[in-house]
């Protein structure tokens, strides 16, 4: 397996919010990779330089970076000025998808159903917002992921507050129609949606605690929609995820309305590999194990 791949670096923590996360991915991956007999090696962006990588003698890099500077676009830019093969969507993709904003300009414009939604600034007019969309709400940094920044907001009175939060992270900000219902995930790999998770969480929604800490998350495979519907809400977030331009492996998420109709949140790239995380369960519930999985992503390494 070590002549198959080279030297891989896997790269893993960064400078993002999401560092500590990144570490519990890229810790895990590490271990799988070696485990299947590659040369991996750990390769944290915030404390050596892409010149490291060159120098380092690397011939694929294993991406298990989350949020800015790792699943927006920008390492993967750097990644292909040195032709060092690499994880997961390029450039375009890594980007479209880390911005939710011009995401779901994009969804819309090409009939995938995403929730209403109205850019917030300081001198917004929060209640006017809440007429317009209706509540609950959620408010979210532009680009951001693992929910950090994000809130939930039911009254009109409070969307300054969850404005003022979300603005630590990003200038973009922008208010979405809560969409009451079933909470769903797709990981993808390749060109193909593995099995539906459906998501329980006694929270107010699926935040970073529940994501990363809480032991009373529920995560429910078979889904328990028929087997038709799931298959084509499957075909829905391929859609959706190639319409971003995006390729590799990566997450879809989505909710159900009451009615049963699905309506898309976002894509991860550079989705979690945590022992919480949601592509590898999946991957499980499709007959792959962890190393295989790992394996599977870094086959489709590239650059271009």
């Amino acid at each position: 397996m070590s002549e198959r791949f080279g030297k891989v670096a896997v790269l893993l923590g960064g400078k993002s919010a999401e560092r500590e996360v990144s570490l519990k991915s890229g810790a895990l991956v590490l271990s799988a990779l070696r485990a299947r007999g590659v040369d991996a090696h750990a390769f944290d962006p915030a404390e050596r330089s892409i010149e490291d990588l060159v120098e380092g003698d690397f011939q694929r890099a294993f991406i298990a970076l989350h949020g800015r500077f790792g699943e927006d676009g920008t390492l993967q830019g750097a990644l292909e000025w040195v032709g060092l093969p690499y994880t997961g969507s390029g450039v375009l993709g890594s980007a479209l998808a880390m911005d939710k904003l011009r995401a779901k300009l994009l969804w819309q414009a090409c009939g995938i159903p995403t929730p209403p939604h109205e850019l917030l600034g300081p001198d917004a007019d929060f209640k006017a917002v809440s007429a317009r969309l209706g509540l609950p709400l959620m408010v979210k940094p532009a680009s951001e992921g693992s929910s950090i920044g994000m809130s939930k907001v039911r009254a009109a009175g409070h969307l300054d507050e969850a404005y003022a939060l979300a603005v630590n992270y990003d200038r973009v900000v922008m208010a979405e129609r809560f969409i009451e219902g079933t909470e769903l995930t797709a990981g993808i790999l390749g060109d193909e949606a593995l099995p539906l998770i459906r998501l329980e969480t006694p929270r107010e929604f699926y935040d970073y605690e529940a994501k990363y800490i809480a032991e009373d998350t529920r995560y429910i495979i078979p889904c328990g929609l028929p087997p038709a519907r799931e298959r084509e809400i499957q075909a829905l977030c391929l859609k959706a995820f190639h319409t971003l331009g995006c390729s590799g492996w990566g997450r879809v998420d989505l909710m159900l309305d009451r009615d049963g109709n699905p309506w898309l949140l976002e894509v991860n790239t550079a989705p979690g590999m945590t022992d919480h995380s949601l592509v590898p369960m999946a991957a499980r519930a499709a007959g792959l194990s962890y190393e295989d999985l790992c394996v599977r992503i870094l086959e489709a390494s590239h650059v271009g």
